[in-house]
């Protein structure tokens, strides 16, 4: 056995002061993941850091086109916000199909973005949004933070405390779900705007969430699920596993890229 501290942070400041007491200390928002791997006695760490109670990390601000949401915020208060609602409907839609209601009501968008699992579906959504990543010491462009499965740009001890971006003109998103739990086995975010159309695939990668160049040339030529046809969807690089192999997610792919675009132009 071993012994785990918990603290309740009062502040960014205050969590950033206790992860760096912590020999091997984490932070905490949500705990969707690190608390089941904990269970199994797959991570130890020497202290939790809890940041949900921070209220400056919590809640959703639409001003203009621009929509920041704390990193604390739930996924059922990323579903049910009026605001949001009006600004990227297709957030909303993607949060309210995370697993089941104890998840959402327990599960925050900055411990999902965090870890990066990848079956997650809000790294897609900040792929195709071109949304920026906010840290307690930095910005980071949504391109340049997702690295691979389970990994991102943040730096020991780096707690995300935001994210941001401009309202699309369009978005959609769709995605086939784990018949158990609900995850992405392939999801489609994709999201349109005067500089064109950014197309973000998550569950299907082997190396993670990526964009597809192919369906965003396709759809900026002609924002319509007919324009799927025509893009090559290859399964090299794609997950194969118990749930469905490579091809089948390359069809995957094309099938939710359909139901994003329609669900957009909807």
């Amino acid at each position: 056995m071993y012994e785990t501290n918990y603290h309740r942070a009062s502040s960014v400041a205050d969590a950033v002061k206790l992860l760096k007491k912590g020999e091997d200390a984490k932070v905490l928002s949500g705990g969707m993941t690190l608390i089941p791997t904990m269970k199994q006695r797959l991570a130890s760490p020497s202290d939790l850091v809890d940041i949900t109670r921070i209220k400056e990390l919590s809640g959703v601000k639409v001003s203009g086109k621009t929509v920041t949401i704390g990193a604390a915020t739930t996924h059922f208060d990323v579903a049910t916000n009026d605001k949001l609602a009006k600004a990227c409907p297709a957030l909303c839609a993607l949060a309210s199909h995370i697993g089941d209601p104890h998840v959402r009501y327990r599960g925050t968008i900055g411990g999902s973005i965090s870890n990066n699992d990848p079956a997650a579906d809000y790294p897609s959504a900040m792929l195709a949004l071109n949304a920026t990543i906010h840290t307690d010491k930095r910005e980071i462009p949504a391109d340049k933070f997702f690295k691979g499965l389970f990994e991102t740009s943040l730096k020991e001890g780096e707690i995300v405390t935001a994210v941001s971006f401009t309202a699309p003109a369009k978005a959609g998103y769709a995605k086939f779900p784990n018949p158990a739990s609900r995850y992405a086995m392939t999801g489609v975010f994709v999201a349109k705007d005067k500089e064109g159309v950014r197309v973000a695939v998550t569950g299907a990668g082997e190396g993670g969430v990526f964009r597809h160049k192919g369906l965003e040339a396709a759809f900026d030529k002609k924002f319509d699920a007919s324009s799927v046809e025509g893009v090559k969807i290859e399964s090299k690089g794609l997950m194969s596993d118990m749930h469905g192999s490579s091809e089948y997610r390359a069809a995957l792919i094309r099938a939710m890229a359909k139901r994003a675009v329609a669900a957009a132009a909807a």
